[in-house]
């Protein structure tokens, strides 16, 4: 089964008008206004949307709305049935301080064919890559820089990792400066930084570290269109993670998920810039008109673009 092409435009125009929403606030220092904004607009226009939708990857849970919460059913009830993984605004601090790189996401996928994921950390590593073992999240550091290394014909100092600015990467950066590996190094925006790998022009070869889970999801539902290399495994520090968990159907706590075990089937994702970042710029409004970028990937007809829209506030 497929998704119609058709969706693709609707879901552009939804991330498109909750990042516009969210634009008014960057620089306000309100991260909470701002994501509120974009909440807002994404779920109004999807409950406008002939579909019957089910947010498996949300923000919070019923009793934290008025958040886009896991189990939410939007839509007007008629038409296909989709799961939809939504980060309304991904880089809350990056809009809420006029920083590079604030998107409003959204993936799609049939009913069922997208991980329901909790709200915890991942660890989690991607490239550009197609065969199996190349990079595993079970090799060290140092085996996954050199069998890429090998595999793209490129030397270790002429490698570039993405990673987390956190201080629980340390150790991992510390081991990529010994290898003489480029670090680009991200304060936020995991979704983002995953998928620097997709293109040459990024010049990023390999994203690793821990992240957010449900970010996980949503990158490699992009990942999935690009035909990269994608792994994650889940992180569960508290008996209450564990049991939640548990609740949404995860069996094996310490399970490393492949990208056809994260998403599978047709799948449509759309990242919407609100300031200008590595993959698309920010809204820029002029007049009574405002001017969008989208990065979109539609699996089945092989749409791998961005979409530069002018439409009217």
């Amino acid at each position: 089964m497929t998704i119609d092409k058709k969706f693709v435009d609707h879901f552009v125009n939804i991330t498109s008008n909750a990042a516009l929403a969210a634009s008014y606030l960057v620089g306000k220092k309100d991260k909470i206004a701002a994501d509120k904004a974009a909440v807002d607009s994404m779920r109004s226009q999807l409950n406008n949307l002939d579909i019957r939708g089910h947010i498996v990857i949300g923000e919070g849970e019923l009793d934290e709305a008025p958040m886009l919460y896991i189990g939410e059913t939007l839509g007007t009830n008629n038409g296909p049935e989709f799961d939809i993984a939504v980060d309304p605004l991904e880089g809350t601090n990056f809009a809420a301080y006029n920083l590079p790189g604030a998107l409003s996401v959204i993936a799609i996928t049939e009913k069922n064919n997208l991980f329901n994921a909790p709200e915890t950390y991942m660890e989690k590593i991607s490239a550009n890559v197609k065969e199996k073992k190349v990079i595993d999240l079970d090799y060290s550091v140092k085996k996954n820089i050199y069998n890429l290394s090998e595999y793209l014909n490129k030397k270790p100092e002429y490698l570039t990792a993405c990673i987390l600015d956190r201080p629980r990467h340390t150790e991992i950066i510390k081991e990529l400066k010994k290898l003489n590996v480029n670090i680009k190094l991200i304060t936020d925006g995991d979704v983002s930084g995953a998928l620097l790998v997709t293109e040459n022009k990024y010049k990023v070869d390999i994203f690793l570290g821990i992240g957010g889970g449900p970010e996980g999801v949503l990158a490699a539902a992009a990942l999935d269109t690009f035909e990269c290399g994608f792994q994650g495994r889940f992180l569960f520090e508290t008996e209450n993670e564990k049991d939640r968990a548990k609740k949404m159907g995860i069996v094996d706590l310490s399970k490393k998920y492949e990208l056809n075990e994260i998403v599978t089937g047709d799948s449509i994702f759309c990242a919407t810039g609100v300031t200008s970042g590595d993959l698309v710029s920010g809204i820029k409004i002029e007049g009574s008109e405002f001017i969008s970028e989208t990065l979109v990937t539609h699996k089945y007809s092989d749409t791998k673009k961005v979409i530069k829209l002018k439409q009217k506030i």
